[in-house]
């Protein structure tokens, strides 16, 4: 399934020219026009989906693997000593193009920080309470 009207479909279905990194039947993967460092990659599947929750589980399974070795290509090639992978859902969580989309961003050493949090606390009880409420809508 496509979307005549999402920019990352017409990019993924080649419509649009972009740096591409991998291809295959169900992915293309670019170089970020607007990268967090050099070789920032996303991943873009070929059928739509506006996020996680919304994609088919045959494209869900295989964010992750292809993730990893877009990441280790990245160590490889361009001597990244990590990688951060990110996937946005939400305008909340910072989605800003509505298709399921995973950034893959190689980190150098002395670079700047990037996907980082001040660690926040909870108690047990909270915790216990929060797991709970996610349990029962699962």
């Amino acid at each position: 399934m496509r979307d005549e009207n999402c920019i990352f479909c017409k990019i993924a279905n080649g419509e649009i020219p972009s740096a591409t990194v991998y291809e295959d039947d169900g992915f293309r993967v670019i170089l970020d026009m607007g990268p967090a460092s050099k070789g920032h990659a996303l991943i873009l599947p070929k059928s739509h989906a506006a996020d996680l929750g919304a994609a088919d589980r045959e494209t869900a399974e295989k964010l992750f693997p292809l993730a990893a070795r877009i990441g280790s290509a990245m160590k490889a090639g361009l001597g990244a000593s990590g990688f951060n992978v990110v996937q946005n859902n939400g305008t909340s969580a910072g989605q800003t193009v509505f298709h399921l989309h995973v950034h893959v961003i190689p980190r150098y050493e002395g670079g700047p920080s990037m996907v980082a949090w001040t660690p926040g606390s909870a108690e047990p009880e909270e915790l216990a309470q929060t797991a709970a409420k996610i349990s029962a809508a699962l």
